[in-house]
């Protein structure tokens, strides 16, 4: 309404049919309360009547204009020269983005305030009270209003027709692709077989011969989707820094879904971390693409595609961000989000991405979002940008914790496919290597201490002894890939001894590295210089370079000529 508003249109509203309020506010209207103890004054405030129109599902507060009909202009300084200040006190207290305007008449200011709607099935509360206006005041919602509200069903969008749509606006390939997806998942492949017409009907894409807007985002032409449903598109934008608003590069994908998913994964640039333990080099990408791509999904099938707004993947060097239009489903808030099964907003929708494998299961996927991304060392998904009006998910792609990802690594390499950690396993070792102890799933719990994978300490959950050890080797101090305690070992040994064989070095590690391990370090120890090799076979033995017998501090002058070799690194 603020876009295309004139004083001379609001002199002609109606308050209860055009769902707007006036007020004059002309000097000392409150904000929040004021100086009132009574509740029921303390309503009577601008943040009051947002509240309000908010759960009468938006509407429009006047300031400056009288409440009897004919409007008339009084001006306000409500608010006056602090408008960003207002809309962000407003969305910090009430997570509602407001709209304002400022109107003239001579030297009168008035002020127009666009309340946008509450979601469907939540509450918009003032100092803990829904409020809702009748007549001249606001009112405490009664229990009956709340419990219709909070029982509201949003209706499933992708299921409605789309008027107009026609099977020659979908993409023949896209078809294809989901005729062979879901003839490998349902173990079907006569499927691939049927007309387009009758797999459409098959899966409830169509009714009557008229196609649904699942059957748009799943499989509409780049020219339907912009004609028909243009919030569809994803929006990719990369930037070189975080702190960086203008985006360097950005591209817009509003291809059939089965066929943007993949275009949308090529675009992502990932390049990978390393991270050492012993002789061996672990390479894990920044970007893991099963966690981007179950994200993406989840963000398409969950946003709400009443909101003209698309979503949206900002990414940084070692950051993503992806934001989709409509705060969490409903019953889903950021304290329950990964013990909560969520229905999304587009439910056929959802049903055929789980019928083509795109996704495992149906409901959210958090949990495995969660468990991919902290089983790789990674910071724990984050969620807390989210509102009312927004879901916004960060990912970073850096590896904090190196230590966790080759504990997990390791545990998962070392069983069979049936015994693999699961999501809650994984997901609650994180939680006792942060240090949490309440609210642990006591089976789980029960299974992981069975499987010697955490311990208990002085009452209290810890990871065990093999992530503990990697923690040690961590704090180690390191030149390129070696470890000086490791070095260490090797040149004490070497100082007893002119000639070392391969097993004794192998036994001064006491099991702490195994022979192959131990074999790696002292043949890098020989490339670099530190070590002399004699001999072949089963005669090979080793010695100190002479540069570091000679010198009185050996293990002084092995670390000098590392550092030199690798000051670069």
């Amino acid at each position: 309404m603020s876009e295309d508003i004139t004083l001379e249109r609001l002199k002609r509203l109606k308050e209860s049919e055009d769902k707007v309020e006036f007020k004059e506010a002309k000097r000392n209207f409150p904000f929040a309360g004021g100086q009132h103890t009574d509740q029921i004054e303390r309503r009577k405030c601008f943040l009051g009547y947002v509240v309000a129109l908010a759960n009468e599902r938006g509407g429009t507060l006047v300031l400056g204009m009288t409440d009897p009909y004919p409007h008339k202009v009084v001006g306000t300084n409500f608010g006056e020269g602090e408008l960003g200040q207002l809309e962000d006190e407003v969305y910090k207290r009430i997570h509602i983005r407001i709209d304002l305007k400022e109107l003239y008449e001579d030297s009168m200011r008035v002020l127009v305030v666009t309340v946008p709607s509450r979601p469907v099935g939540k509450l918009i509360k003032f100092e803990g009270v829904p409020l809702m206006r009748i007549g001249e005041s606001l009112r405490n919602m009664s229990d009956e209003e709340m419990f219709k509200i909070l029982s509201e069903t949003e209706p499933d969008f992708s299921a409605k027709i789309c008027d107009g749509l026609s099977i020659t606006d979908l993409d023949k390939s896209a078809i294809g692709i989901l005729k062979d997806k879901y003839a490998l998942k349902q173990k079907n492949s006569g499927f691939r077989t049927l007309s387009d017409e009758q797999i459409l009907s098959d899966l409830d894409l169509s009714r009557d011969n008229k196609l649904t807007y699942a059957a748009l985002i799943l499989l509409g032409t780049q020219t339907a989707i912009r004609k028909y449903l243009p919030q569809a598109r994803i929006i990719i934008e990369f930037r070189d820094s975080e702190t960086s608003i203008p985006h360097d590069w950005r591209v817009e994908v509003d291809d059939a879904l089965f066929i943007g998913i993949e275009k949308i994964w090529s675009e992502i640039r990932n390049s990978n971390a390393s991270i050492r333990s012993g002789p061996y080099i672990y390479s894990v990408p920044f970007f893991n693409e099963e966690v981007i791509r179950e994200s993406l999904l989840n963000a398409i099938a969950h946003r709400d595609y009443s909101l003209t707004s698309e979503t949206v993947i900002k990414q940084f060097p070692s950051k993503i961000t992806i934001t989709n239009p409509g705060g969490f489903p409903k019953g889903v808030t950021l304290e329950n989000i990964l013990t909560i099964n969520s229905t999304p907003r587009s439910r056929l929708l959802s049903e055929i991405l789980l019928k083509t494998g795109l996704v495992e299961r149906s409901g959210q996927g958090v949990d495995k979002i969660f468990s991919l991304t902290l089983s790789e060392g990674k910071p724990t998904p984050d969620y807390s940008e989210s509102d009312l009006f927004q879901v916004s998910l960060t990912l970073d792609g850096k590896i904090s914790n190196p230590a966790f990802y080759i504990f997990i690594f390791n545990t998962q390499k070392e069983r069979n496919e049936d015994n693999k950690l699961g999501v809650h396993d994984i997901i609650t070792l994180a939680k006792i290597r942060d240090g949490h102890q309440a609210d642990l799933n006591p089976v789980v719990v029960g299974k992981l201490v069975n499987e010697r994978l955490i311990r208990s300490t002085h009452s209290r959950l810890v990871l065990g002894d093999f992530y503990q050890k990697l923690v040690r080797d961590e704090q180690s101090p390191s030149i390129g890939t070696y470890l000086l305690e490791e070095v260490k070992i090797i040149v004490e040994v070497a100082e007893k001894s002119k000639k070392v064989k391969m097993g004794v070095f192998v036994k001064s590690f006491n099991k702490a590295l195994n022979r192959e391990q131990v074999k790696y370090l002292v043949d890098k120890l020989v490339e670099d210089a530190i070590l002399m090799k004699e001999g072949k076979g089963s005669g090979t033995t080793y010695s100190l370079n002479e540069r570091i017998t000679i010198s009185e501090d050996k293990m002084s002058k092995v670390v000098d000529m590392l550092n030199e070799k690798y000051k670069d690194q």
